[in-house]
């Protein structure tokens, strides 16, 4: 049996850390300190039941649709950013959107014609709105369908790409998930809509660790360290104003003190996730 015989290939796959800042106040720097949005997976899912996540998932096939309408950095410039092939990095920013769009309601698009003014307000909470994001989630419509019958556009200068990480080669399920961050659009709010979380909340990331060490917020170790460095960075800011470098991350699987723990990067460890539990 070679090495690499029985492992499953990680699937593509995009996540955003939306971002909002808090209402009446100010950092120690001037800065607007913030919250990032988590959602709770429900027990059943079959990829880390009961976790707290960004909104986000895997790629679809049309996500690489090149008639799709954008504005901002071209699919070639996040090509760089991403280290990917073009058709995948299209299809990568075109999924952090479609997917916090399908899961939250939140769109990160507006008129063309706005494109250079972020003060825009989007209202997707109607019935017209909602027939679109089922149609979706369901595949009956494409995201380029979506946007171009409104006359929209995808606003990829929105997004920030923030890492890349890789689930463990063990793992029955694996994901190469790219993590963006975005700031919440002017006049949308989340909705508790995609049917994959059962709670909904806006968090300081920086109390999200603690949270996690005490057990009251499960969650896979990727979450818990993106949290970590948004709280490292302090405003929203701080976190524009951040330099990222872009490269896979693939944490190990050990076995410490006869428990199986998660070894990120940077040695820090973490319990393994069981699947189809609450931890």
């Amino acid at each position: 049996m070679t090495e690499n015989e029985g492992v499953v290939r990680p699937r593509p796959a995009a996540t955003v850390m939306l971002l909002r800042p808090v209402t009446d106040a100010a950092g120690a720097s001037g800065g607007r300190p913030m919250e990032v949005l988590l959602m709770r997976r429900v027990p059943s899912m079959g990829f880390a039941p009961g976790a707290y996540v960004f909104p986000g998932g895997r790629v679809d096939e049309r996500d690489a649709d090149g008639d799709l309408p954008w504005t901002g950095p071209a699919p070639e410039e996040w090509s760089r950013i991403l280290g990917v092939d073009v058709p995948m990095a299209r299809a990568l920013v075109c999924a952090a959107v479609r997917e916090t769009f399908e899961e939250t309601g939140v769109l990160l698009a507006s008129e063309p014609e706005h494109a250079s003014d972020t003060a825009i307000t989007l209202d997707t909470d109607t019935d017209e709105w909602e027939r679109d994001r089922l149609g979706l989630i369901d595949r009956s419509r494409s995201f380029t369908e979506v946007l171009s019958r409104r006359g929209l556009v995808l606003r990829s200068e929105w997004l920030r790409a923030w890492s890349r990480w890789i689930t463990p080669a063990r793992e029955p399920r694996r994901y190469d998930t790219w993590f963006f961050t975005a700031e919440l659009p002017p006049g949308q709010r989340p909705r508790d809509v995609g049917g994959e979380a059962d709670h909904t909340q806006w968090v300081d990331p920086a109390v999200v660790a603690p949270e996690w060490d005490a057990g009251r917020m499960p969650m896979l170790p990727p979450t818990v360290i993106a949290c970590a460095e948004l709280a490292g960075h302090r405003t929203l800011e701080g976190v524009r104003d951040a330099q990222r470098d872009i490269v896979p991350l693939e944490p190990e699987v050990r076995e410490m003190d006869g428990h199986l723990r998660v070894v990120a990067p940077d040695g820090t460890d973490f319990p393994l996730p069981k699947p189809n539990t609450r931890t």
